[in-house]
């Protein structure tokens, strides 16, 4: 069954935001967006291509470069998860890395870019049945989406989760320099001046800091069915 709606889910950094979605698309045959993806995505474009350095950005390069990168998802059919193309070529893993974890949130705060994925990301949305994640969802890109979550956790928490996954891919990193950064990315999200992260109004407050994944999901689905049973 696919849900005639869409889902808006905003949160911190490293707080599961992805793990909610693609279980909730997966379960319900919906397409998931991962906008922190797309936002990854430009940045890769921006450090190979000497647009961003010791986290200056050459705006006026960006500008003139902007129209020239395409964003598309295909879907892996041996992971059963969706894959980041930047310009043709598959960067789902490069993405994932702290070089470019450590220059996304310079690069997420320039309007040109927001303004050019916010537009994509709508267009993906207008087709319905979409489970999309990121900091602006709820609150600009969705605003009218039947399901708002805001999903949370404890700093270090995060930080612990996210300095895991890094090791287990080899990343040579501290579990300080995480924590540095996430701190850093959620002071950038939370006090830029276009679209900082926020709680929309009608969102529900998921803190995750002491729950499983089975408890969150088994909590979202009763969401949805609240929802289907109006």
């Amino acid at each position: 069954m696919s849900l005639p709606f869409n889902i808006a889910i905003d949160g911190h950094s490293s707080c599961g935001k992805s793990t909610i979605s693609k279980a909730v698309a997966s379960k319900y045959g919906m397409r998931y967006i991962d906008t922190g993806a797309m936002y990854r995505a430009v940045t890769l474009f921006c450090m190979e291509n000497n647009i961003i350095s010791n986290k200056e950005i050459k705006l006026n390069l960006l500008i003139e470069e902007i129209d020239n990168i395409t964003i598309d998802f295909i879907f892996n059919s041996e992971t059963k998860l969706s894959e980041t193309i930047l310009n043709g070529k598959n960067v789902e893993q490069i993405i994932r890395g702290f070089n470019v974890s450590d220059n996304v949130s310079v690069v997420a705060q320039i309007q040109q870019v927001r303004k050019k994925l916010i537009t994509l990301q709508q267009e993906i949305g207008s087709q319905g049945s979409v489970v999309m994640d990121g900091r602006d969802i709820g609150t600009k890109v969705f605003p009218d989406a039947k399901l708002k979550l805001f999903v949370t956790a404890d700093a270090e928490i995060r930080a612990k989760r996210r300095y895991s996954e890094l090791k287990r891919k080899g990343e040579k990193i501290t579990f300080d320099q995480v924590l540095a950064n996430l701190t850093l990315r959620d002071d950038h999200d939370m006090n830029r001046i276009i679209n900082p992260l926020l709680q929309a109004d009608d969102a529900i407050l998921i803190d995750n800091s002491n729950l499983s994944i089975n408890e969150q999901n088994n909590l979202i689905d009763n969401f949805i069915i609240n929802i289907l049973s109006k």
